[in-house]
Protein backbone atom coordinates (compact mmCIF):
# COMPACT_ATOMS: atom_id res chain seq x y z
CA UNK A 1 0.00 0.00 0.00
CA UNK A 2 1.66 2.60 -1.17
CA UNK A 3 -0.20 5.38 0.98
CA UNK A 4 0.85 3.74 3.79
CA UNK A 5 4.37 3.91 3.47
CA UNK A 6 4.23 7.56 2.35
CA UNK A 7 2.65 7.92 5.40
CA UNK A 8 5.28 5.81 7.34
CA UNK A 9 8.23 7.70 5.43
CA UNK A 10 6.47 11.47 6.38
CA UNK A 11 4.73 10.86 9.54
CA UNK A 12 7.21 13.09 12.56
CA UNK A 13 5.64 12.28 16.23
CA UNK A 14 8.21 14.05 18.72
CA UNK A 15 8.34 12.75 22.22
CA UNK A 16 6.59 16.07 23.31
CA UNK A 17 5.65 14.97 26.68
CA UNK A 18 7.50 15.59 29.69
CA UNK A 19 7.45 13.18 32.66
CA UNK A 20 9.08 14.88 35.84
CA UNK A 21 8.71 12.06 37.86
CA UNK A 22 10.64 9.23 36.12
CA UNK A 23 12.38 12.93 34.01
CA UNK A 24 11.69 11.37 30.69
CA UNK A 25 10.41 12.21 27.19
CA UNK A 26 7.35 10.43 25.53
CA UNK A 27 4.74 10.50 23.03
CA UNK A 28 1.07 9.50 23.75
CA UNK A 29 -2.02 8.22 21.37
CA UNK A 30 -3.05 11.82 20.96
CA UNK A 31 0.35 13.30 19.91
CA UNK A 32 0.58 10.29 17.42
CA UNK A 33 -2.93 10.98 16.11
CA UNK A 34 -2.62 14.78 15.69
CA UNK A 35 0.81 13.97 13.75
CA UNK A 36 -1.07 11.63 11.16
CA UNK A 37 -4.15 13.12 10.57
CA UNK A 38 -2.62 15.87 7.80
CA UNK A 39 -0.83 12.78 6.25
CA UNK A 40 -4.00 10.94 5.64
CA UNK A 41 -5.28 12.24 2.70
CA UNK A 42 -7.82 10.29 1.35
CA UNK A 43 -7.17 7.16 3.56
CA UNK A 44 -9.18 6.63 6.37
CA UNK A 45 -7.88 5.72 9.95
CA UNK A 46 -9.85 3.65 12.86
CA UNK A 47 -9.32 2.55 16.28
CA UNK A 48 -11.27 0.01 18.29
CA UNK A 49 -10.82 -1.90 21.54
CA UNK A 50 -12.11 -5.24 22.39
CA UNK A 51 -11.66 -6.30 26.10
CA UNK A 52 -10.74 -9.73 26.29
CA UNK A 53 -9.41 -11.91 29.29
CA UNK A 54 -6.55 -14.85 29.45
CA UNK A 55 -6.23 -16.71 32.77
CA UNK A 56 -8.78 -14.60 34.18
CA UNK A 57 -6.64 -11.64 33.50
CA UNK A 58 -8.35 -9.14 31.57
CA UNK A 59 -6.68 -6.84 28.85
CA UNK A 60 -7.44 -4.18 26.42
CA UNK A 61 -6.99 -5.40 22.74
CA UNK A 62 -6.53 -2.23 20.03
CA UNK A 63 -6.37 -2.47 16.46
CA UNK A 64 -5.34 0.42 14.52
CA UNK A 65 -6.96 0.07 10.93
CA UNK A 66 -5.52 2.22 7.98
CA UNK A 67 -8.26 2.20 4.62
CA UNK A 68 -7.43 3.39 1.19
CA UNK A 69 -9.65 2.54 -1.50
CA UNK A 70 -10.10 -1.00 -1.50
CA UNK A 71 -6.96 -1.90 0.76
CA UNK A 72 -6.35 -2.40 4.62
CA UNK A 73 -3.91 -2.20 6.98
CA UNK A 74 -3.89 -3.02 10.36
CA UNK A 75 -1.94 -3.69 13.53
CA UNK A 76 -3.04 -4.86 17.13
CA UNK A 77 -1.75 -4.37 20.48
CA UNK A 78 -1.97 -5.63 23.92
CA UNK A 79 -2.28 -4.11 27.20
CA UNK A 80 -3.48 -5.96 30.48
CA UNK A 81 -6.20 -3.87 32.81
CA UNK A 82 -5.68 -3.71 36.89
CA UNK A 83 -8.60 -3.58 38.15
CA UNK A 84 -7.04 -2.98 41.82
CA UNK A 85 -3.82 0.41 40.20
CA UNK A 86 -3.84 2.44 42.85
CA UNK A 87 -5.58 5.64 42.87
CA UNK A 88 -7.71 4.65 39.75
CA UNK A 89 -11.42 3.47 39.64
CA UNK A 90 -11.80 0.49 37.59
CA UNK A 91 -13.31 3.11 33.52
CA UNK A 92 -10.00 4.83 34.64
CA UNK A 93 -7.94 1.61 34.92
CA UNK A 94 -9.53 0.36 31.65
CA UNK A 95 -9.22 3.90 29.86
CA UNK A 96 -4.70 3.66 30.57
CA UNK A 97 -4.78 0.37 29.17
CA UNK A 98 -7.25 1.70 26.22
CA UNK A 99 -5.01 4.57 25.37
CA UNK A 100 -1.20 2.42 25.97
CA UNK A 101 -2.33 -0.50 23.76
CA UNK A 102 -3.47 2.17 20.94
CA UNK A 103 -0.37 3.66 21.10
CA UNK A 104 1.69 0.86 20.55
CA UNK A 105 -1.22 -0.53 17.94
CA UNK A 106 -0.48 2.89 15.59
CA UNK A 107 3.64 2.84 16.71
CA UNK A 108 3.42 -0.51 15.11
CA UNK A 109 1.06 0.43 11.92
CA UNK A 110 3.05 3.47 11.57
CA UNK A 111 6.80 2.10 12.15
CA UNK A 112 7.44 4.42 15.04
CA UNK A 113 10.65 3.79 16.84
CA UNK A 114 9.84 4.27 20.52
CA UNK A 115 12.95 2.34 21.58
CA UNK A 116 13.91 5.29 23.73
CA UNK A 117 10.75 5.14 26.07
CA UNK A 118 10.93 4.67 29.65
CA UNK A 119 8.28 1.62 28.89
CA UNK A 120 10.86 0.33 26.52
CA UNK A 121 14.01 -2.36 27.46
CA UNK A 122 17.35 -0.45 28.15
CA UNK A 123 19.03 -1.52 24.90
CA UNK A 124 21.63 0.93 24.24
CA UNK A 125 24.68 -1.39 24.51
CA UNK A 126 22.68 -3.15 21.60
CA UNK A 127 22.30 -0.62 19.54
CA UNK A 128 25.77 0.44 19.90
CA UNK A 129 26.81 -2.93 18.45
CA UNK A 130 24.14 -2.57 15.72
CA UNK A 131 25.51 1.05 14.55
CA UNK A 132 28.13 -0.96 12.90
CA UNK A 133 25.96 -3.06 10.48
CA UNK A 134 25.41 -1.52 7.13
CA UNK A 135 22.45 -1.44 5.22
CA UNK A 136 22.98 -4.07 3.20
CA UNK A 137 23.59 -6.27 6.27
CA UNK A 138 20.34 -5.05 8.01
CA UNK A 139 18.27 -5.99 5.04
CA UNK A 140 19.54 -9.17 5.27
CA UNK A 141 19.15 -9.79 8.74
CA UNK A 142 15.66 -8.28 8.57
CA UNK A 143 14.59 -10.95 5.69
CA UNK A 144 15.42 -13.42 8.23
CA UNK A 145 12.60 -12.55 10.59
CA UNK A 146 9.80 -15.22 10.56
CA UNK A 147 7.05 -13.14 11.87
CA UNK A 148 6.03 -9.50 12.07
CA UNK A 149 7.33 -9.42 15.94
CA UNK A 150 10.83 -10.69 15.11
CA UNK A 151 11.07 -8.16 11.87
CA UNK A 152 9.67 -4.98 14.73
CA UNK A 153 11.96 -5.97 17.37
CA UNK A 154 15.24 -6.13 15.26
CA UNK A 155 13.78 -2.88 13.03
CA UNK A 156 13.27 -0.86 16.26
CA UNK A 157 16.94 -1.68 17.64
CA UNK A 158 18.76 -0.12 14.58
CA UNK A 159 19.76 3.14 14.92
CA UNK A 160 17.16 5.87 13.57
CA UNK A 161 18.96 6.36 10.29
CA UNK A 162 19.41 3.09 9.55
CA UNK A 163 15.28 3.22 9.95
CA UNK A 164 14.88 5.65 8.14
CA UNK A 165 16.27 4.00 5.17
CA UNK A 166 14.29 1.09 6.17
CA UNK A 167 10.96 1.69 6.73
CA UNK A 168 9.65 1.32 2.80
CA UNK A 169 11.66 -2.15 2.91
CA UNK A 170 10.53 -3.17 6.70
CA UNK A 171 6.62 -2.60 5.18
CA UNK A 172 7.28 -4.90 2.20
CA UNK A 173 8.96 -7.41 4.57
CA UNK A 174 5.59 -6.97 6.55
CA UNK A 175 2.99 -7.28 3.80
CA UNK A 176 5.03 -10.47 2.67
CA UNK A 177 5.21 -12.45 5.76
CA UNK A 178 1.31 -11.54 6.15
CA UNK A 179 0.53 -13.00 2.77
Amino acid sequence: MKELVKIQQELKAPKNQYNSFGKYKYRNCEDILEAVKPLLGDCSLTLSDQVKEVAGIPYVESTAQLTCGDQVAQVSAQAGISINRKGMDISQSFGASSSYARKYALAGLFLLDDTKDADAQDNRDANKEVKKISLDQAKKEMKKAHDDGQLKTYFFGLPEDLQEQLREHANELRQSLKG
